[in-house]
């Protein structure tokens, strides 16, 4: 006989539900769609985000390992687990939400400044707190290369000219004595500023229905 697995309750549910910002049916969903990736254990690995989704998605990466980056976790160590449990799971599916109706604009700054950390520290990719030029020009190397539309050398020379005025933004704000290793969360803050994040971030990799996790346009 295979290995039995225990559901959690309705009342750990609803827990869930109070400490992510979603719906109790929203968590019942995304219980079974983590079952469906996990082959019904009780934990999730990379090799379980290998889906067709992703295939040709430009991040997929970054994608795949923010779900195991322990700062996405509210864990103050760096570094990234080998395998998530729901909970875990859960609380990176959160980063996605949109903000509740009835939430305070002091609440939806929280939550914007969540959203930001969270895509932050999926190009940080190093965990060292700054996401350097190389890290920056990479990103958006991938982005458009792999659009198809533009080769790779002009896609190469589009990322360091946007790698380029980035820098420019920020190291306006240096002294001159300061050398400028890369952008820092408040830099990387600052360079949003104008981005709507809070109802922008989407993941439909997940193949769940739109009432559940996606985000609206």
């Amino acid at each position: 006989m295979g290995a039995s697995h225990s559901l959690p309750t309705e009342n750990k549910f609803q827990d869930l539900a109070d400490r992510n910002g979603f719906s109790l049916v929203q968590i019942q969903n995304l219980h079974g769609r983590f079952k469906q990736l996990s082959g019904n254990e009780e934990t999730l690995r990379r090799e379980n985000l290998d889906i067709p989704a992703l295939a040709n998605n430009p991040i997929r990466t970054q994608i795949i390992e923010a779900f195991f980056n322990k700062r996405n976790l509210q864990n103050d160590s760096p570094g990234s687990l080998q395998e998530i449990n729901f909970e875990e799971f859960l609380k990176v599916m959160s980063y996605f939400r949109p903000p509740a109706l009835n939430m305070t604009n002091e609440d939806k700054e929280a939550l914007r400044k969540e959203k930001l950390q969270f895509l932050f520290n999926m190009h940080d990719t190093d965990n060292d707190g700054t996401i350097t030029l190389d890290e920056y020009r990479k990103v958006v190397e991938e982005l458009l290369s792999k659009s198809g539309t533009i080769g790779q050398e002009t896609a190469k020379a589009i990322a360091d000219a946007a790698m380029l005025e980035v820098a420019s933004i920020n190291v306006g704000s240096m002294e001159e004595h300061e050398f400028y290793e890369g952008i820092t969360f408040e830099h990387f803050e600052q360079i949003l500023t104008r981005v709507e994040m809070e109802s922008r971030m989407h993941i439909r990799f997940l193949n769940m229905p739109t009432t559940t996790v996606s985000c609206r346009k």
